[in-house]
């Protein structure tokens, strides 16, 4: 399904602008027409995008060895409505988005340390890992939603 991390990436950003609009229509919605639920609908989906593309940028950038201002980039453009397109687009001009999954150790040192091996553990099993992945963001999100929404 998501044969290169470049494909991985590309498609929860594309679904992270998508739930921008949900959430900005929403947002017209509860101000034109009073529809509160609209929010709390379109908030609950890009909430959930959001931070399953969090979780993405990061074991993305971890697979293709990215230094810490690429990696900030991309994270940081899912908080600006639809700044994960022009990041995606920055990462794949670059090269940053080029190359296969990383499967099997090499000889870089790098790939001894404990969270290399956790990702070949994870891009390894994708089933097992995306249904571990789904829980773990919506146990992040239920608390999330359970603690209010931002002031």
């Amino acid at each position: 399904m998501f044969s290169s991390p470049h494909a991985l990436f590309r498609t929860f950003g594309i679904a992270e602008a998508i739930s921008w609009t949900l959430l900005i229509g929403g947002l017209i919605l509860r101000a034109a027409l009073g529809w509160d639920l609209a929010v709390t609908v379109g908030g609950g989906i890009h909430g959930f995008v959001f931070l399953a593309y969090g979780v993405t940028a990061v074991l993305v950038s971890k697979n293709q060895r990215w230094k810490p201002y690429p990696t900030a980039v991309a994270i940081i453009s899912a908080v600006i409505p639809y700044a994960t397109i022009p990041a995606d687009i920055w990462l794949t001009r670059s090269g940053r988005l080029r190359g296969p999954w990383r499967l099997n150790p090499t000889e870089d040192p790098r790939d001894q340390l404990w969270h290399d091996r956790l990702m070949r553990l994870v891009i390894g099993h994708p089933t097992k890992s995306l249904v571990a992945g789904l829980i773990a963001v919506a146990v992040v999100f239920t608390i999330l939603v359970m603690l209010g929404p931002p002031v």
